[in-house]
């Protein structure tokens, strides 16, 4: 059983109010598949530090209100 990423991330809350956006609809803005950010989203993936800025920056935060890390 793989153990989850020690990221936590709000991505799904932070997709609903910009609009109710898809996981594709982000994932296109970024560069990225929907398949990668469906895995960012359950914490079964931890994105580089390039992808975590884009995506901060595609929903106009910062980086510490999509991310967190989870001691």
């Amino acid at each position: 059983m793989p153990t989850p990423s020690p990221i936590a991330n709000h991505i799904r809350r932070l997709r609903f109010e910009h609009g109710e956006m898809t996981q594709s609809e982000l994932a296109e803005r970024i560069g990225m598949t929907r398949q990668t950010i469906a895995a960012i989203e359950a914490g079964k993936y931890s994105p580089s530090l390039d992808a975590a800025f884009r995506i901060a920056q595609v929903f106009g935060v910062g980086l510490g209100e999509v991310f967190q890390w989870r001691a």
